[in-house]
This record gives structure tokens, C-alpha cells and sequence, in this order.
């Protein structure tokens, strides 16, 4: 079962100061509502916020919780342009990593988070995946840190299909959506 509800507000300036925008949807293009974002306050569900209009740039994920700064949510710049709310989902989660594009290649199949993908797969790199239930969150270094990229149920051909600037994958965890 799938259930849209979110709130998060974006401010400005550091500290929640400024100007300020609200959302409770996805959208694709902020660019009017406010020119640069120093805090944010997510009030209920998960989000995705990106650097870019149209989903694209740097992906960020945010759950519930105050953001008193863009780095708090590891922020390159002040640059958000839309946002997308997380699905709450109450399933069994699933992903199929791949070593090689469309598929190919040494397939390892998980439900559970992962740390260190290298310990687990041997490989340092992820070309292609399917996302078979749950949403998931990649992130270009161990632990949960580095660029991060949202991936929801689908296909996943070669690593441009999830934003990825090349195939590192080194740890991913899934999205526990809680409102």
C-alpha cells in the first residue's frame, strides 16, 4: 500500500531564516518559489530533494528532522530546484545488483541494507540493478556517505538511469518511510 503525505519546508538562510516554501508534493521546478535553500524542516514522510528542476543533479534524502544547514543533508552547494516525496511503503523490500550494463554479468540478489557492497559482492562497481520491491538509496562511498541516488520498483539498464556518474556504488540502504 502506497501513501503519499509529507510535509517539509525549505527556508532560505541558515537556521530556518528567511524566506520559506512548503510542500506537501513533489515538484519539479522551486525556482520561483525561492532562490537558494540554507535549512529545511521535514514535518512528516521522506524526501528527495535535487539540485537541479526536473529530478536531476545532486539527489539528497531527508527524513523526518531538522536540517539547520545544506550540510546536514551532506549539501555540495544551496542549490535545491525540486523535490519528490518518498511512497510510504509497507512491503518486503528486494534489489538485484548487476557487475555489468543490461544485466549482465555476477548477480547478487538482497533485502537487507548494506555498509559495504565490496565486502558483499566483490565488485567496486554497479552498472545495472532492478529494483524489484521497496525504494532504495545508493551512496558513492561505504557507510552511507557520498552522493546519494533514489531508486524506486524498475529497471535499471546502466548507472545513468539512476543519475549515477559512473558505476561506484559502495553501500545502500532501504527507505523506511514512516509518517
Amino acid at each position: 500500500m502506497l501513501i503519499n503525505m509529507g510535509k517539509i519546508i525549505f527556508y532560505e538562510d541558515r537556521d530556518f531564516q528567511g524566506r520559506s516554501h512548503e510542500c506537501n508534493s513533489d515538484h519539479s521546478d522551486l525556482q520561483s518559489f525561492f532562490s537558494r535553500c540554507n535549512s529545511a524542516r521535514v514535518l512528516n514522510g521522506c524526501w528527495v530533494i535535487y539540485e537541479r528542476p526536473g529530478y536531476s543533479g545532486s539527489q539528497y534524502y531527508l527524513k523526518r528532522g531538522d536540517y539547520t544547514d545544506y550540510q546536514n543533508w551532506m549539501g555540495y552547494n544551496d542549490s535545491i530546484k525540486s523535490c519528490r516525496i518518498v511512497p510510504q511503503y509497507g512491503g518486503s523490500y528486494r534489489i538485484r545488483l548487476h557487475e555489468k550494463e543490461d544485466f549482465q554479468g555476477e548477480m547478487l540478489e538482497f533485502s537487507e541494507d548494506c555498509p559495504h557492497v565490496f565486502e558483499k559482492f566483490h565488485h567496486h562497481d554497479i552498472h545495472s540493478c532492478k529494483v524489484l520491491d521497496g525504494y532504495w538509496i545508493f551512496y558513492e562511498q561505504p557507510n552511507y556517505r557520498g552522493r546519494q541516488y533514489y531508486l524506486k520498483p524498475g529497471d535499471y539498464r546502466r548507472f545513468s538511469n539512476w543519475g549515477g556518474l559512473n558505476g561506484r556504488v559502495s553501500s545502500f540502504r532501504r527507505v523506511i518511510n514512516v509518517i
